[in-house]
C-alpha cells in the first residue's frame, strides 16, 4: 500500500483519469481502440464510419458504392479498409470477428457492393464516400473520414456539411431551413433533459433542406426525444446515435 491507502497502480490509474479529464480526453485517444487488425485507421476507424452511414440510412441496405480517396485507395486492400467498411454497414464494430469475412457476408445477405478510387478535393488521406441505397430505395450519402487511432469524422451527410465524431450521442435532424425551426428543435432536446455541447448546421440552400447535428453529454440518448421532434411540422426525419 502506498499513500492514503492506494496501490501504485490505483494511484496511477487516478493520476491518469485526472490527467485525461484536465485535456478533455480519453485514454483510448492515446493507445486506441479495441478492435480487429492490423490498423486503427484503416479498419477500426473504417468501420465506424460504415457503421455510421448505416444507422443513418435505418433500414438494411441492398447497394453499397464505396469511393476511396488518398491511403484509404491506395494501401486499404492491404490493410482490410475494403472489409471493415462493409463490416460497419452490415452493423458489426470494430471488435466484431466477422470483420474478415464481411465481404462473404455481404453477398450472402444480396448486399452490392462496389469500390472505386476517386481524388477529392481538400480531403483527409483517409476519406470515403459512402452511397447507400435500402430496399425500400431511400438513399443516403455519407462522407467521413478516420483521423487516426480509430477516431472518426464525419463531414458530409447528403451533401450538407457537418461534423460528428460519433463518440457522443448524437441527434441527426433533416428539417425544413424556416425561421424558427433550429430553436424549436434545440428546446425539445433541453426539455428532454438533455446538455447540447456542440451543433452543426448544413444547408443545401436558403429556404430549402438542411440537416442538424447535436452532440449531447450522456452516454445515451432516448429514442422519445425523436419522436417529439418528429411531432415538429418543420422536422422531416430524426436519426439517433449512440456513442460507441
Amino acid at each position: 500500500m502506498g499513500k492514503g491507502g492506494l496501490t501504485k497502480g490505483e494511484r496511477l490509474y487516478t493520476m491518469l483519469t485526472f490527467f485525461f479529464e484536465k485535456l478533455d480526453m480519453n485514454i483510448f485517444d492515446i493507445i486506441g481502440p479495441v478492435m480487429i487488425g492490423p490498423s486503427s485507421s484503416h479498419t477500426a476507424g473504417a468501420a465506424r464510419i460504415g457503421y455510421v452511414a448505416s444507422k443513418l440510412l435505418g433500414e438494411s441496405p441492398v447497394h453499397a458504392h464505396i469511393l476511396l480517396h488518398g491511403s484509404f485507395a491506395s494501401t486499404g486492400l492491404g490493410h482490410g479498409t475494403n472489409r471493415a467498411l462493409v463490416a460497419g454497414i452490415l452493423g458489426m464494430k470494430p471488435d466484431d470477428e466477422r470483420l474478415r469475412d464481411s465481404l462473404e457476408i455481404a453477398q450472402e445477405m444480396q448486399l452490392e457492393v462496389v469500390f472505386e478510387n476517386v481524388e477529392l478535393d481538400s480531403a483527409h488521406p483517409n476519406t470515403t464516400i459512402i452511397e447507400l441505397t435500402g430496399k425500400s430505395g431511400k438513399k443516403k450519402v455519407v462522407e467521413g473520414a478516420s483521423i487516426g487511432g480509430g477516431n472518426i469524422e464525419i463531414v458530409r451527410i447528403d451533401g450538407h456539411n457537418l461534423s460528428i465524431s460519433g463518440h457522443f450521442p448524437t441527434i441527426i435532424v433533416s428539417h425544413d431551413d424556416i425561421p424558427g425551426s433550429i430553436s424549436k428543435i434545440t428546446r425539445i432536446v433541453g426539455e428532454s433533459g438533455y446538455n447540447i455541447f456542440q451543433v452543426h448546421v448544413g444547408r443545401d440552400k436558403r429556404g430549402g433542406t438542411a440537416i442538424m447535428s447535436l452532440e449531447l453529454d450522456g452516454n445515451f440518448v432516448n429514442s422519445e426525444v425523436k419522436q417529439h421532434i418528429l411531432e415538429l411540422s418543420c422536422a422531416k426525419e430524426v436519426t439517433l446515435l449512440q456513442p460507441y
